[in-house]
């Protein structure tokens, strides 16, 4: 990886935007009859919503973790982001694409796990990064515990 601030900056991007491509075709490709056809709880946002929000959260991320990069060049911090970017990924391909309610759930803990850890990091190196996660960590709970009711209403 670069140490230049705009090409670390733009490879940063295009990886985290290349998982939620990979997720969001997924998601496009499989969804459908299937989401259609199961129980959703009372508090499921509308479809529309997950676009723009999953758009601002990956837009946030590739943030915090470039300001990362940019002031210490930690290969370890890094690697630990991306391997947390294919577990969010592959959350779209276990839910949609295998229609494994349950082992997406299981996925979401482990999203969760490393979203603390990476908080936790960024903590102690950057408040703006870890300000910059708080969106994502508090949409993931929310999505935790939107797979946990549809896990347990199907």
């Amino acid at each position: 990886m670069t140490k230049n601030k705009y090409l670390s900056f733009i490879f940063i991007f295009l990886i985290t935007f290349l998982a939620s491509g990979i997720g969001g075709f997924t998601t496009a490709t499989f969804k459908e009859p299937w989401y259609s056809q199961i129980i959703l709880p009372s508090f499921n946002p509308p479809s529309w919503v997950f676009g723009p929000v999953w758009t601002t959260l990956y837009i946030l991320m590739s943030v915090a973790i470039w300001r990362i990069w940019t002031k210490y060049y930690d290969y370890k911090i890094l690697n630990l982001y991306f391997l947390h970017l294919f577990f969010n990924m592959i959350w779209s391909v276990i839910f949609f694409g295998f229609h494994q309610i349950g082992l997406a759930l299981l996925d979401l803990v482990i999203i969760l796990i490393f979203i603390i850890f990476l908080m936790k990091i960024y903590y102690s190196k950057d408040k703006i990064s870890f300000s910059l996660m708080v969106p994502y960590f508090l949409w993931s709970t929310y999505a935790l515990v939107l797979n946990f009711y549809i896990f347990i209403l199907n």
